[in-house]
């Protein structure tokens, strides 16, 4: 079986997605303080986003394979959210700064959050496209006799 064949659920997704994020984010923290790299400060939030982009995209091409499911799409959606605010807890609780107050990362999260509806949406719409493709049925132009 193909890995995107299968039926993964959005929210153990969001959990994969969350633990790496994590990870990440601890790795960071001991690397800074053990001296190996200078990380700067809002580096915790850098991850956090990476991971929440990376669940859109994955989440949105593993709908594909749900169908017409509606309960795929708002366990997806839920899955989001508790994406990006349990990163967005463990990369406060990293570097100390609010979303706030980690520059630019609150106008990011706003921006995943747009782009992660309309792949769901793109995705949807492409499969209504093949669904309706496939119904089609197509017959070659006739030939005029001259």
């Amino acid at each position: 079986m193909h890995f995107f064949e299968r039926k993964i659920d959005p929210l153990k997704q969001a959990a994969g997605f969350l633990l790496a994020a994590v990870v990440f984010i601890l790795f960071s923290a001991l690397f800074r303080w053990l001296g190996w790299f200078s990380i700067d400060r809002v580096f915790p939030w850098s991850i956090a986003t990476a991971f929440l982009l990376l669940y859109a995209v994955f989440s949105s091409v593993m709908s594909l394979n749900a169908g017409g499911d509606l309960k795929y799409w708002g366990r997806a959606i839920y899955g989001f959210m508790g994406l990006a605010f349990s990163g967005g807890v463990a990369a406060w609780l990293a570097s100390g700064l609010t979303v706030g107050e980690a520059q630019s990362y609150r106008g990011t999260y706003v921006i995943i959050s747009i782009c992660f509806l309309v792949f769901l949406s793109l995705v949807n719409l492409m499969r209504k496209i093949v669904a309706f493709a496939e119904r089609e049925e197509w017959n070659a132009p006739r030939r005029r006799k001259r």
